[in-house]
């Protein structure tokens, strides 16, 4: 809790050095109260006091007597009636002396009674509300009776004689500690009060910075509790939830409007609807964390947008769950463009496919006239080439904007096959292409190898290798091709003298469309991409060695035999999926 200023107290040394601080407020305010009270209390049991001695027999002098009662009378009207705070903090010190002026004076006006048991009263006063001058002060006084009552009295020195004072000191002395403790005990209790008042006013910044940094991003933020109540949201999952119509409520478990009706949710393909319980919020609600669930809100055939949801699982400081974290992104923009991306190479690629099957068909009814120039022929020839090269790329392409996560699935036909002599057909092929640039093939380690594969895609694979190979090497550099197996599992390395691939191309260089930042790359970034599909629609993996200014190394691990191919698809079955 935040402490006013006012009442914050003084540094301790201030206690310690014996001198009540009395420019602390709250403790002035506490000490003036129980100056008026300790007052009021002496002057209370003078005034009965006076009663009793004007009702009966009194053996003393009765006009010292209440010339004492009337002083204390007095004292007790100024203690109320002075304003004490705007003088000096000694000048309060004169009313416990005065009162122990007034009550000597009572107890000589009958030297033999009780009567000076009234000196507790101005002792405990003195000895609590001004620290170590005011002991001194008390312990003063208690001499000084003791000075000017024995000769009166006419008694010698005695225990009975000293009882009193020193009943009187110990009350001092108990009064005085006491107030040292409670001195002690409110500086404490002030500095923690301005140490919590930092700390509050420390976590009340940093929640302002927290909710304004939340505010600032543009994805939804929701805090759970472990009980399951919504902790804390930002604006921008309030901006979502009106996208979706979702009016004010504070849940994307079931978004919808303020009415109440639902707004259907689909899985990522956006035509699938999403299975009962499946719904994010849902899955965080039961304790499950997962990340990047693309769920579309909205009918099909209306407006819809598409969320991007990751949670994350809270821990106190003991281990136990606290909670979770809900993150909602629009992506909306993002999926839309990559289906017009796709849908639009799609469409370019077909209409591409027909004009040039056409052209290679009529430049093979050119090329089989017997009676056609060498010169011509030559001319033909390249321009066949490239249309060849052309239609693969135009394939890639195709294959690559396909929907299915791994296009190349649905058109594998595997049986056993040499890869050895499909290696060696695609090094004869790559020759011509190698030989413009200086370029040797060494073809020195295709040992054979039989592989579980569809023959046609694993020449795909194999030239697109060589491919790069040549074209990301260097003038008069080699390549290497070379096959071998174990009997469970084959291998095909590719590796060449080139360029080497950096660090930050590595990471990404499977992606679709991504082309390394290479001199001579031109091609369409979806080679690579689509080796990786096809290799693992065999059940096989593809690994990279390289580095920069040495050379690439690809490796192609595909399985040997149909049961090695049988046995990796059930140990692939029963792992994660990604």
């Amino acid at each position: 809790m935040a402490v006013a200023d006012d009442d914050v107290a003084p540094p301790v040394d201030l206690v310690d050095s014996g001198v009540r601080p009395f420019s602390d407020r709250g403790a002035d305010r506490t000490r003036e109260r129980a100056a008026v009270l300790n007052q009021l209390l002496l002057a209370t049991v003078v005034f009965i006091l006076a009663v009793i001695v004007a009702l009966g027999p009194f053996g003393g002098e009765i006009a010292l007597f209440f010339f004492g009662v009337v002083l204390v009378l007095v004292l007790t009207g100024a203690t109320f009636l002075i304003p004490w705070n705007r003088l000096a903090p000694g000048w309060v010190a004169m009313i416990p002396t005065l009162d122990m002026v007034a009550i000597i004076l009572i107890q000589l006006s009958s030297p033999r009674s009780p009567l000076g048991l009234l000196w507790i009263f101005p002792v405990t006063w003195l000895s609590a509300g001004f620290g170590t001058l005011g002991l001194c002060g008390a312990v003063a006084g208690i001499a000084a009776m003791l000075a000017i009552l024995l000769p009166v009295g006419g008694e010698d020195l005695s225990y009975a004689t000293l009882l009193l004072p020193l009943v009187l000191l110990a009350v001092a002395a108990t009064n005085f500690l006491t107030a040292r403790r409670a001195d002690a005990q409110r500086t404490l209790l002030a500095k923690q009060a301005q140490l919590l008042r930092r700390v509050l006013e420390r976590t009340r910044r940093q929640e302002q910075e927290l909710t304004e940094v939340l505010d600032a991003v543009d994805f939804g933020v929701i805090r759970i509790g472990p009980n399951g109540e919504v902790a804390v949201t930002n604006e921008a999952h309030g901006r979502l939830q009106l996208a979706l119509g979702a009016g004010d409520r504070s849940d994307l478990s079931d978004p919808g409007d303020p009415e109440g009706h639902e707004v259907p949710a689909y899985l990522e393909d956006g035509e699938t609807l999403l299975p009962p319980g499946e719904l994010p919020l849902e899955r965080a609600l039961r304790g499950e964390a997962f990340d990047g669930q693309v769920v579309w809100f909205g009918d099909p055939s209306g407006p819809r947008r598409a969320l991007n949801i990751t949670a994350r699982r809270l821990t106190d400081t003991s281990g136990a769950d606290a909670g979770a974290v809900v993150i909602s992104r629009d992506v909306t923009a993002e999926l839309t463009a990559l289906r017009a991306r796709d849908d639009l190479v799609a469409s370019v690629s077909h209409e591409l496919r027909t004009p040039l099957t056409s052209i290679l068909g009529y430049l093979d009814l050119a090329l089989d006239d017997e009676e056609l120039p060498e010169r011509v022929r030559g001319g033909l020839e390249i321009a066949e080439r490239n249309a060849e090269r052309l239609l693969g790329i135009v394939g890639d392409i195709l294959a690559a904007s396909s929907s299915s996560p791994s296009s190349a699935e649905l058109t594998v036909s595997p049986r056993e096959v040499s890869a050895d002599e499909i290696a060696r057909a695609a090094a004869e092929a790559m020759l011509p292409r190698a030989q413009s640039r200086a370029i040797t093939i060494d073809t020195v380690g295709l040992e054979p190898a039989m592989v579980w594969a569809d023959p046609m895609r694993l020449r795909q694979v194999i030239d697109n290798l060589l491919a790069n190979a040549i074209t990301y090497n260097r003038d008069g550099g080699s390549v290497f091709l070379g096959t071998t197996t174990d009997g469970t599992s084959t291998w095909v390395l590719v590796r060449d003298t080139g360029v080497g691939i950096s660090e930050a191309d590595r990471a990404r260089l499977f992606h679709r469309y991504y082309r390394a930042s290479a001199p001579r790359g031109t091609g369409t970034g979806l080679g690579l991409a689509i080796c990786r599909d096809i290799v693992r629609a065999h059940g096989g993996e593809i690994g990279l060695h390289s580095s920069p200014g040495v050379g690439s190394t690809f490796v192609v691990k595909l399985p040997a035999t149909q049961a090695a191919s049988a046995a990796e698809g059930a140990s692939s079955g029963s792992g994660s999926t990604e």
